[in-house]
């Protein structure tokens, strides 16, 4: 294929759906990732419509074998893969750390974290068959500002920005470019279900935001370990 190929987790919503869209217009073949299948086939619709083509992949990130069968369908299908967006995340539950039950806490580590180390381990012998592989996930800025009872949400984003920085130490001299996308406050389900009562029309769109986002999975970017913050 001619085209860069570019995986992108939590791709039926938000920021996931709109960056899939704008990768597609960029001329990316998209390897869209996420639980609902209903809801992958409206966005292959949608990516249909723009002209671009896309895979589409129905899983669950607290499967531990999950990204492993993709990757090797991914080895079998293309040989090789050029842009990773590590976008799926949940809020968890927000309040004391004490109320907080286990299933909970373990289910948003397993999904912000656990679930981006496993992609890192199975993508990145394809990431390395690319000529200019690049990797970006998606923070928050709860990490530079850590505040009261976000605690599980927070630690998950903190430990996502510690792997992705030890990557891209990894692989200083090498091809793969690994950055951090901090979006801030962008009008989407979870920002709505953490500030119910903030006006959405006041936060900038998830389809504004990727136009900073998406040319991080450019073979023309350059920077690597970096946190880089949407600016409005």
């Amino acid at each position: 294929m001619d085209k860069r190929i570019t995986l992108v987790t939590g791709a039926s919503r938000g920021i996931g759906q709109a960056a899939a869209l704008e990768l597609a217009r960029r001329g990316h073949h998209v390897v869209a990732t996420a639980r609902s299948k209903l809801a992958l086939e409206k966005l292959d619709d949608e990516i249909k419509a723009l002209g671009g083509t896309a895979t589409l992949v129905p899983m669950d990130l607290k499967d531990k074998t999950a990204f492993e069968t993709l990757g090797q369908a991914l080895a079998t299908k293309f040989g090789r893969l050029d842009g990773l967006l590590g976008n799926a995340g949940v809020l968890g539950t927000l309040g004391p750390l004490q109320a907080i039950g286990p299933r909970s806490f373990e289910e948003t580590i397993e999904v912000n974290l656990t679930a981006n180390w496993r992609l890192i381990r199975a993508m990145a012998p394809l990431l390395q068959r690319s000529e200019a592989p690049r990797a970006v996930f998606i923070s928050s800025g709860v990490v530079p500002r850590p505040r009261a009872f976000w605690g599980p949400y927070q630690a998950s984003k903190m430990g996502l920005e510690g792997l992705a920085f030890a990557w891209a130490d990894e692989n200083e001299n090498l091809p793969l470019r690994v950055n951090i996308f901090d979006p801030g406050a962008t009008r989407t389900g979870m920002r709505a279900e953490a500030m119910p009562s903030e006006d959405p029309m006041s936060l900038p769109a998830p389809e504004e935001v990727v136009q900073q986002l998406v040319p991080l999975l450019e073979e023309s970017e350059t920077r690597t370990g970096e946190r880089i913050v949407f600016a409005k």
